[in-house]
């Protein structure tokens, strides 16, 4: 489940990259978001005890996915896919959890960094400036600025993610997400509007048509019913590892299908990226260590007593 997950959030990036020759950009989120936000939501409606949200608590944690994770991430994301390859933009979201960490250490005073956390943060913020590799000539140039869409969804990602932290609402991951999309597809589609994009504007070619299919049945429905289980079975800390495989995905798949492949220079800033990210969360990864290896243990234990 967790290699299927990755792959079907890291192929995405490619598949974006893409349909953007197809589709208007902010239009395509909002399409994706209609239609996987709906079997979600039909998903909760079917195997959940509360397929919507009842009080404030409720539609404000659905306002803060919407607005930030739907919305804000995809926007800056789809935009900036036009002129950065998609394995690359993969590369810059993988910063997405060390994010998450910095704004929760300065949001809240129950998640202070220590010394080490924040040499975590310098690695992270060097690796994206090794993938960058601006030149200060050109940072208003076309891909300059698309790889600073694309660290800005980044940024709402992971301050969406902080901030729904103390909300307490108990809404089942599946309704949640299924009404977040709903709403952040509402939003997507006024910004469209409000860019002049238009349906007409669509070329309904078979790859944009593939394209279209693969974001919402895969990287978005099935994904996301994947992701609400190990959520349960895994936690947050063992599943933001997700996070470093779709990297890894995204650029096999763009080398496979594109020819394209990513430098030695941004594989380096993955890398410290990947570093600032453990040493953010050594202990809680020192915990998922100790349970695997536990579990492994136990199944070669097992696996012998059934030899004999």
């Amino acid at each position: 489940m967790f290699v299927l997950v990755a792959t079907f959030w890291g192929t995405s990036f490619v598949s974006i990259a893409e349909g953007l020759h197809y589709f208007p950009p902010i239009l395509f989120a909002a399409i994706r978001y209609d239609v996987a936000g709906l079997l979600v939501l039909g998903y909760a409606i079917i195997r959940t005890d509360r397929w919507r949200p009842t009080d404030r608590q409720d539609w404000l944690a659905v306002g803060i996915v919407g607005a930030f994770v739907i919305f804000g991430h995809h926007a800056f994301l789809y935009l900036g896919e036009q002129h950065v390859p998609g394995a690359l933009a993969a590369v810059i979201v993988s910063l997405a959890p060390v994010l998450t960490a910095m704004f929760a250490s300065t949001l809240f005073t129950d998640q202070q960094v220590t010394p080490v956390g924040a040499l975590g943060f310098v690695f992270g913020f060097v690796g994206v400036g090794v993938v960058a590799n601006p030149d200060p000539a050109n940072l208003v140039s076309t891909n300059g600025i698309a790889m600073g869409l694309v660290f800005l969804s980044t940024v709402s990602f992971a301050l969406g993610s902080v901030l729904t932290q103390p909300i307490q609402s108990e809404l089942p991951a599946p309704t949640l997400q299924g009404w977040a999309m709903v709403f952040g597809a509402g939003l997507l589609h006024v910004v469209s509007a409000m860019r002049g994009e238009s349906a007409a504007a669509i070329d309904w070619t078979p790859t944009a048509i593939t394209s279209l299919v693969y974001l919402v049945v895969f990287s978005g429905a099935i994904a996301f019913l994947l992701y609400f289980q190990l959520l349960d079975r895994l936690g947050p800390t063992e599943l933001n590892l997700v996070g470093y495989l779709e990297p890894v995905v995204a650029t096999l798949v763009s080398w496979m299908l594109l020819g394209e492949l990513v430098d030695g220079t941004t594989v380096a800033g993955f890398a410290a990226i990947f570093v600032g990210f453990a040493l953010l969360k050594r202990r809680a990864l020192e915990d998922v260590v100790r349970s695997v290896s536990g579990s492994l243990t136990a199944g070669s234990a097992s696996w012998r007593t059934r030899g004999r």
